[in-house]
């Protein structure tokens, strides 16, 4: 996998004594927490966790020298049981991908670490993460982070900024700028899930209404929004953007310490 980590921040690089001589007590250690399905006909499976890489490599490399933030090997697998029926969507179940997350959390404490950012970029994994940030912090004592992306894009369209769930134009555009050569252009399509303005309360996602959806519900490409307008340079703008914000993100806990009441 292709990795845009500093290597001097790359746990996985180091050896136990190096590991052994960080300042385990202060140091922030990212786990990347992505997943390996479908992402259209245009862009390759491993999207969410290239672009988890690439955007947490940029956003450490915008960070001061001595600040103790350190990342891990990503979690590539996820859970994308919505894409289930679509071949080259591998997922993991429920209770295993938050075993997953437990038994790191539990070998990162064991480790003499104290703080651990879960940095997330695939929906799916979005409230098991959640969750297993509070659990490690009620059962291990780790004071636990959740980042997920680095914010919305600017300068989409309404229906892009809302709807534009899976491969749409954000996608592709970041990987236009990461890895061109695994776009696929002239393998375009577009679905959307719902549209702005569409009447009714009852919505996707992120409302108070609710239901629950199979991308085979809405899309049989896969792709949920439009890739057409994606350019390598809005890529290249809205990683400058999505990484600065990370990158402040992670300066904030790398800073913080709970306070008692």
């Amino acid at each position: 996998m292709r990795t845009w980590i500093p290597d001097e921040r790359f746990l996985p690089y180091m050896t136990w004594k190096q590991v052994e001589a960080l300042p385990r007590d202060r140091a922030l250690v990212v786990l990347p927490t992505a997943a390996i399905e479908q992402h259209g006909h245009h862009l390759p499976l491993a999207t969410d966790t290239l672009l988890n890489n690439y955007l947490l490599g940029h956003a450490l490399r915008r960070l001061p020298a001595d600040l103790p933030v350190y990342a891990l090997a990503p979690v590539c697998y996820g859970k994308s049981n919505e894409h289930i029926g679509f071949p080259g969507t591998f997922s993991l179940a429920r209770d295993t991908f938050v075993s997953v997350l437990r038994d790191l959390g539990a070998s990162l404490k064991a480790g003499g670490f104290r703080k651990l950012v879960f940095f997330n970029s695939h929906g799916g994994n979005h409230s098991l993460v959640d969750v297993m940030a509070r659990d490690l912090r009620a059962e291990l004592g780790l004071t636990t982070f959740c980042l997920f992306g680095g914010g919305p894009a600017s300068g989409l369209s309404a229906q892009e900024a809302k709807y534009g769930f899976h491969a749409g134009e954000v996608e592709t555009s970041l990987l236009l700028d990461a890895t061109p050569d695994l776009v696929a252009t002239d393998h375009y399509t577009a679905s959307y899930i719902r549209r702005v303005g569409d009447p009714g309360t009852l919505m996707p996602e992120f409302a108070y209404a609710t239901y629950a959806w199979l991308t085979r519900d809405v899309s049989p490409t896969g792709v949920m929004g439009d890739p057409a307008p994606s350019t390598a340079e809005h890529g290249r703008r809205w990683r400058d953007e999505m990484a600065g914000c990370i990158a402040q993100a992670l300066v904030e806990m790398a800073a913080f310490e709970h306070t008692q009441p």
